[in-house]
């Protein structure tokens, strides 16, 4: 993996959690907040654990590891972890501004949230943060579809086209 290759794969993640984002503004607070029976078991709480998990592998890499989830991630409100979810981005793209492609194969040392400790390849992490988010993302594809609305597309290829679109037109 390349520091190109994690630029891009975070554009792509950043770019699906927009798409899933407004279209999850589009829901009515009933329905955002309708207990679905999933592993997280509203579309609110979904979104606000893919912005913890991103919060809380951006603190981990800027070595203030957090011993919890945040509070606010068990009473979300929906605008307030847009914004958090917005701020983990722009720390993410400062963090990864300086790197060079070695730096993605350093091992970095965490602590997990049980306490537990740990050590990981910052590559590694990076594929597993934008899979994390893609899984929970499809979750609220599911709930939006049993809510009677239609989810965004958020497959990567959607992205690339996009992306190839915007360029050729510049």
């Amino acid at each position: 993996m390349t520091i190109d290759e994690v630029r891009w794969l975070f554009d792509y993640n950043d770019w699906a959690n927009t798409r899933t984002f407004d279209a999850a503004g589009t829901l009515s607070h009933e329905q955002m907040t309708k207990d679905l029976g999933s592993s997280f078991p509203s579309v609110l709480l979904t979104l606000a654990h893919i912005v913890a998990a991103e919060w809380v592998w951006l603190q981990r890499w800027l070595r203030q590891p957090p011993s919890t989830f945040p509070a606010w991630v068990s009473a979300p409100e929906f605008a307030d972890i847009r914004t958090r979810l917005a701020a983990v981005s722009e720390g993410r793209r400062a963090f990864f501004a300086p790197m060079a492609d070695a730096d993605l194969r350093t091992s970095v040392p965490f602590t997990l949230l049980s306490g537990a400790s740990d050590s990981q390849p910052l590559d590694v992490m990076v594929r597993h943060i934008a899979n994390h988010s893609t899984y929970h993302r499809g979750q609220i594809a599911t709930f939006m579809r049993q809510l009677g609305t239609k989810p965004p597309s958020t497959d990567i290829i959607v992205f690339a086209r996009e992306r190839r679109s915007e360029k050729a037109g510049s």
